[in-house]
């Protein structure tokens, strides 16, 4: 389902169960699961965009997801859903070639084309609708969405509303830009740009004489080894500098992925709010490093560089902040560096910049004003969001309000992390339903994250008795 898509007129008096928000994989994953459940959900997802995609800009040859393939859309809730990876392979007659493949984790632009396969096919999505506002009826009982059909050039075209029981939302999120470089990047002229917006720039950034990556993460590594290996030996000027203490990898030992499962997640949940605040910064490494092979490939082509005896015309350096930035005589960036060890401070002249600076979450006080007298908020000012991943509200509002990819403070490192995107999703639709279609696991770690005592299954032996154990 592609380009502007007109929303079917829905009896009033049959309000939706559910009306999702946006259709990233989040909320795909969501659609996607509602629609199997056996005794069928009236739903409906509205996204401004004229179409499915997921994150274009970073679709670099050869760049891999950072989880494996299982982490897509359903499998981990349900394995036999005709939504997953491998029923996407089968219906392209693929499975045998990615048998013989033997990888476990497959290609962003791959990842891209299965969640486009089952946007086209999956039904209840509509894009090219912006939903403009939302408010709770309570004559109703109902939530009211307010929503605009947008034409093929994003124009308005035709207003409407959708009344609904429950809401997800899932809007994702949008690319950051440090403020010393907003100027900058909102301006035309030299290019800065973020990441988000790399392949649309890459031409233009081969062509420039001298490049500064900033950010270390993977988007900032995968880029900067794109360029690295685009332009000349011994010529390469290209700068990489970032905030954080070194170009580090990312946690992924196995019991350290176990961060990344049901069990933390409700561990992390249950911590009281500033012992929240406090961890998550902490955990970093967990999702903002870069995975082992990038640094390798990255190691190996410099090294690679220094065959016949010079250097690369590359500087890789860890622990700087970018004070202030400014144009100068208009075709050239000037950033004022300083070393956050060494207290020490430079300037850097560069023609391109590329801002790996991540992603923060997309701002929705506009669309929700409509609700701010029943949000309850954390002493932070955040909305208050329960185990069920679902707004705390004013107890007058008998509807639930979900957000996907919104509850990193709450929730944890997990929220944006695609393995967990089919158990969540479960989690909304078993808490939505007041039922369990999606039976989940009881335990799903072998990490013990708290001193509370776990009541797992075990199975003795025939003809074992079990010896009843005392506790100090």
């Amino acid at each position: 389902m592609t380009g502007s898509t007109p929303h079917p007129q829905h009896d009033l008096d049959r309000p939706y169960d559910l009306v999702g928000i946006g259709i990233g994989p989040f909320n795909l994953s969501l659609a996607a699961l509602a629609h199997g459940i056996p005794d069928g959900l009236a739903t409906t997802f509205f996204e401004q965009n004229p179409a499915f995609h997921w994150h274009p800009g970073l679709l670099i040859e050869g760049a891999t997801l950072q989880v494996p393939f299982l982490a897509d859309l359903v499998t981990l809730a349900d394995p036999a859903s005709p939504w997953s990876f491998l029923s996407y392979l089968r219906s392209r007659d693929r499975l045998f070639p990615f048998y013989f493949a033997e990888k476990f984790h497959i290609q962003r632009a791959e990842y891209d084309a299965y969640c486009r396969w089952v946007s086209g096919q999956l039904p209840g999505l509509h894009f090219g609708h912006q939903v403009d506002a939302v408010r709770w009826n309570p004559e109703r009982a109902l939530f009211e969405v307010d929503f605009t059909q947008l034409d093929g050039d994003g124009e308005a075209e035709a207003l409407g509303r959708a009344y609904t029981r429950h809401i997800a939302l899932g809007v994702g999120t949008q690319p950051y830009v440090p403020e010393p470089l907003k100027p900058l990047a909102d301006a035309p002229g030299v290019p800065v740009i973020h990441s988000a917006d790399y392949l649309d720039h890459r031409t233009r950034l081969l062509a420039a004489e001298h490049v500064t990556v900033i950010g270390s993460g993977q988007s900032g590594a995968e880029i900067f080894l794109d360029l690295l290996r685009a332009r000349p030996a011994g010529a390469e000027k290209i700068h990489w500098i970032t905030r954080t203490e070194a170009f580090a990898p990312m946690e992924y030992s196995k019991l350290g992925l176990e961060h990344f499962t049901p069990d933390y997640t409700r561990y992390f949940h249950a911590l009281p709010e500033p012992v929240r605040n406090e961890l998550v910064p902490r955990q970093w490494q967990l999702h903002k490093g870069i995975d082992a092979e990038t640094i390798a490939a990255i190691h190996d082509e410099l090294y690679r560089r220094t065959l016949d005896g010079g250097w690369p015309d590359a500087v890789l350096t860890p622990g700087v902040r970018v004070r202030t930035a400014g144009r100068v005589a208009t075709t050239k960036v000037e950033l004022h560096l300083e070393h956050l060890h060494q207290s020490a401070r430079s300037r850097l002249t560069t023609d391109a910049v590329v801002l790996a600076t991540g992603y923060r979450e997309r701002p929705v006080d506009r669309m929700l004003a409509g609700l701010d007298p029943y949000l309850r908020h954390d002493s932070a000012g955040r909305a208050r969001i329960d185990e069920q991943y679902r707004l705390v509200l004013d107890d007058s509002v008998t509807g639930s309000v979900y957000v996907q990819n919104a509850e990193k403070h709450t929730h944890g490192v997990g929220a944006p992390d695609l393995g967990l995107a089919a158990w969540r999703s479960a989690t909304i639709l078993n808490s939505l339903t007041g039922k369990d279609p999606y039976p989940l696991p009881r335990r799903t770690a072998f990490t013990s994250f708290g001193l509370e005592r776990r009541e797992a299954p075990r199975i003795p032996a025939q003809g074992q008795a079990l010896t009843p154990l005392t506790q100090n």
